[in-house]
């Protein structure tokens, strides 16, 4: 239980952007987080967590602190060799760790069947989706539609949905959505999911992405229940990440001071994978506590936009809604 003092410094420091969402937010929540709070060491013993895009970054350093609470950990990426260097990076600190790679584009709905199979053969207990992708113009993913929506919303939903049977015989699954701050900027694209109106914007198509992607975790939460699976949205503040450096270079060099580390990045998603008890269903987080979908007035939406939205994705990802 948070005390109201810490709660409505909190929810000033979440209001205030730079302090909330820098290394300054994350060193003061820190501060005050109970010592009891943090996963207990083999937290994760004896189950396994899927990281996608856990070829670097965030991702990366996901698959190694769950990797470090006992999980076995199944990278998946694009890129073989940074996968493997991530895998011998784990196991130099982590010897006794298990830890395979199973590759695959989680925006190639066609090669997502696949990728679930070879899944399900490792058993799987928790999912992160941390994939991402920031394209400069617009770009098609395999399926037709646009790259950042293919890889942020339409994959993982899609992933999961194959996956449930083997998350919904384990025991206390949990699907994580890594989103970003950027996406309360954004309004839900109800009529416009592709991005196929007006100038195109990498960081915009982005934001986009994660606001449907945020608008969806109550829906999928409701959607698998029934196999007591927990969904939860996150967003882990601004993270020096080489995605940053490559695709808003302005940004990282102006804030690059105030920028928090991978390890700081991934502090919310390990926690949300192996807190006891588990974490509410269906609410979206950042440092450890639950966030509002919206902040401003002209991004908010209605439940009528949000099934909408869901319907799209059910046919875009040819699902049954």
């Amino acid at each position: 239980m948070i005390d109201r003092p810490t709660g409505l410094l909190d929810a000033v420091l979440d209001r205030s952007i730079v302090f909330g969402y820098t290394n300054i937010g994350f060193a003061l929540r820190r501060a005050r987080w109970r010592r009891t709070d943090d996963p207990r060491p083999g937290s994760l013993a004896g189950r396994t967590v899927v990281v996608t895009g856990a070829t670097s970054g965030i991702g990366a350093a996901i698959a190694e602190q769950v990797a470090s609470l006992g999980a076995k950990v199944v990278i998946t990426g694009r890129n073989r060799a940074r996968a493997d260097e991530v895998r011998a990076t784990i196991l130099r600190s982590h010897p006794e760790s298990a830890v395979a790679v199973e590759l695959g584009d989680v925006s190639d709905l066609d090669a997502i069947p696949d990728l679930a199979r070879r899944l399900a053969a490792h058993g799987v207990d928790v999912i992160v989706h941390n994939a991402g992708v920031m394209p400069p113009k617009w770009t098609a993913a395999t399926n037709g539609h646009e790259l950042s929506l293919a890889t942020h919303v339409l994959g993982p939903i899609l992933l999961t949905d194959l996956l449930m049977p083997h998350l919904a015989a384990g025991k206390d699954a949990r699907v994580i959505f890594m989103s970003s701050g950027g996406m309360y900027t954004a309004e839900l694209p109800v009529d416009d999911l592709d991005y196929c109106a007006g100038r195109y914007k990498g960081a915009t198509a982005y934001a986009r992405s994660k606001c449907v992607q945020v608008a969806m975790v109550p829906i999928l939460a409701r959607r698998w229940a029934s196999g007591d699976v927990t969904v939860a949205g996150m967003h882990p503040g601004w993270v020096a990440t080489p995605g940053v450096a490559d695709s808003l270079p302005g940004f990282n060099t102006l804030a690059g001071p105030l920028l928090r580390d991978a390890d700081q990045g991934a502090d919310t998603a390990v926690w949300l994978a192996a807190t006891t008890p588990k974490p509410e269903n269906g609410r979206f987080w950042h440092d450890r506590a639950p966030r509002p979908e919206r902040y401003l007035r002209r991004t908010e939406f209605t439940e009528s936009d949000r099934a909408a939205v869901w319907r799209q994705v059910c046919s875009f990802a040819e699902i049954a809604p």
